[in-house]
């Protein structure tokens, strides 16, 4: 057994080192209450960190009240947050795992229930509030007719994501993500779909890229320079007169000339009724071209299932890390089941080990300093 498999070897961006390429995706639990962390959080995170993933990312947490997708959004808005973000990064780095966060803002797609049992726009009695967006152009029918946002509210914005990244910082995470993926706010400043201003923020590429480099700029200032900064976008919007890979492609130069270190490549939320070709791997392609012409690190993600097929996207290049989500909901310790089918060395929590494959190794189970 040995480190044979590009899947399992470590990563390093700044000081960071990851001990695989392989992450948790961040995926909305729903299930906060003004925006505050919970134990299950703690014990859903925690126990993908048990199961030997390299980073785990913390579900998209709002850096405003009206930032958030639905009620139950974790938020990072305001200081009293941190405790509880805390505790989580904690348990991970415990795990040998790097935490990371992603910082968001919903825009337009704002103010809804929980999806469980049917998701709708909430009233103001239940809680709603108003949207904001780069144009009053709704996502859909059953969604609010958004403001848009002026001059003032942009800045504001752009000072929430500064404010949420030191919360971050003061949480003890490794890395923060910035949403500008599925269709919200930042996004929607990227797709002529959503964004039908004639200010400086609408129109060219420049001016639809310009506040998302607003924030990376902003948020790199105030994140410590030797911490990796992360920003996940849609590589396309799966609709005409959309967002395209080719500008996805050529955004790749200027988040790595502002600071970034990694982009994070999904695609699609911009519009209801996207024609997604869904299939195994089926936004790789785009990770691929982003790291190969933009020369920035990727990462890959959406039905990636099999060992071999994560290690495969490492090993031609394709992305740097490989992302799990469902696959990482249906089997938490995932990294370890897939360190035994390619027959890689494991490190497995010692209080897990009497179920071991024989020679696995024992995982040192205590927080190491950033950059060990």
């Amino acid at each position: 057994m040995g480190m044979s498999h590009p899947l399992f070897s470590p990563f390093q961006l700044r000081s960071v080192r990851f001990a695989n390429r392989i992450g948790v995706s961040p995926m909305c639990q729903y299930s906060c209450q003004d925006g505050f962390a919970t134990d299950w959080h703690l014990v859903h995170l925690g126990s993908r960190a048990q199961g030997g993933a390299g980073l785990v990312i913390m579900e998209a947490a709002a850096i405003a009240p009206e930032g958030r997708i639905s009620i139950g959004d974790l938020g990072i808005w305001k200081d009293e947050h941190v405790p509880a973000l805390r505790r989580i990064a904690s348990f991970i780095h415990t795990q040998g795992a790097r935490a990371g966060i992603q910082l968001a803002h919903a825009g337009r797609k704002g103010s809804m229930s929980v999806p469980f049992g049917g998701e709708r726009l909430l009233s103001a009695a239940e809680g709603g509030w108003q949207p904001v967006a780069p144009s009053a152009v709704p996502f859909s029918a059953q969604y609010a007719v958004p403001l848009a946002l002026d001059a003032a509210g942009i800045k504001s914005v752009v000072e929430a994501f500064v404010r949420a990244a030191q919360r971050a910082d003061e949480a003890g995470f490794d890395f923060v993500e910035i949403h500008a993926a599925h269709g919200y706010l930042l996004h929607e400043f990227l797709s002529p779909l959503a964004n039908r201003r004639t200010d400086s923020y609408g129109g060219s590429f420049e001016n639809r890229t310009r506040l998302l480099l607003e924030v990376v700029d902003a948020v790199r200032a105030t994140w410590p320079g030797h911490l990796p900064l992360f920003v996940r976008i849609s590589a396309t919007d799966w609709a005409e007169g959309g967002w395209t890979e080719d500008e996805a492609v050529a955004l790749g130069g200027p988040l790595r000339a502002h600071g970034a270190d990694l982009v994070d490549v999904s695609s699609g939320g911009m519009v209801p009724d996207a024609r997604i070709p869904v299939g195994p791997g089926f936004q790789s392609g785009f990770a691929g071209r982003i790291r190969r012409e933009a020369a920035i690190a990727t990462a890959a993600v959406g039905l990636i299932t099999e060992p071999a097929q994560a290690n495969d996207l490492v090993a031609q290049g394709i992305a740097d890390v490989v992302l799990l989500g469902r696959e990482l909901l249906r089997d938490p310790y995932w990294p370890l089941h897939a360190a035994a089918a390619l027959d890689e060395q494991a490190s497995w929590p010692v209080q897990y080990l009497r179920a071991a494959p024989r020679g696995s190794a024992v995982r040192d189970a205590v927080s190491r300093p950033v950059g060990s």
